[in-house]
């Protein structure tokens, strides 16, 4: 007979996985039995599994965001979060928060454009600086190792956070356009994602 966990323990289990979200790798720990006592007990029960998309969904929910909010209020709260919605309205990634794949991602070639992003993102959030990353696209006759310095000093992002950069094969002829390159701002997390495009659903519903 396979073991399981106790009809006793069965109460807590419900409330662990049904209740509070938690994984059976997390439940497993707590009653210190296997996973597979774990699977077994919930079919015993009748205990129904999350689908795929569901265990996924509770996850990203359960998972610890890298970033906190800043304690700021008034004017400078306002201003900081219409500012920073109407940025990355304009210019940066949107797509599905769903995806394992999706992360921050604002791009731009004016230097004041990218460091009021950055400004306004550190304004309203505690970010781990850690996770950030800048990927630089410039021409062929640019120097690239000039243009990490410049947007590291810019942005406060040490040139070891840039990703190794695109260089594309043509010759800027016109030195005005995108004098500096372009560059890619990234945060690798989808809870700041969706966290700011609620902001931008937010300024949409409120000054449209």
């Amino acid at each position: 007979m396979k073991p399981a966990i106790s009809k006793i323990q069965i109460k807590k289990l419900k409330e662990l996985y049904l209740e509070e979200g938690r994984s059976m790798i997390d439940i497993s720990r707590y009653f210190n039995v296997s996973i597979d006592v774990v699977a077994y007990s919930m079919r015993k029960y009748n205990i129904p599994r999350r689908s795929l998309k569901e265990a996924s969904k509770k996850s990203f929910e359960n998972k610890k965001p890298s970033f906190f909010k800043n304690k700021i209020g008034g004017v400078q709260k306002i201003t900081s979060e219409i500012i920073l919605a109407m940025l990355y309205w304009g210019e940066g990634f949107k797509g599905d928060v769903d995806s394992d794949y999706s992360s921050l991602d604002f791009a731009n070639s004016d230097p004041g454009m990218i460091q009021l992003y950055i400004k306004m993102l550190r304004t309203l959030y505690k970010l781990d600086e850690k996770r950030l990353r800048v990927f630089l696209y410039c021409y062929s006759n640019q120097n690239q190792i000039e243009l990490i310095k410049f947007w590291s000093k810019l942005t406060k992002i040490p040139k070891t956070q840039f990703t190794k950069p695109y260089i594309r094969n043509i010759v800027n002829k016109n030195n005005r356009v995108m004098k500096y390159g372009l560059v890619h701002i990234r945060y690798s997390d989808k809870k700041l994602l969706k966290e700011i495009k609620n902001l931008i659903d937010y300024v949409k519903v409120k000054y449209a």
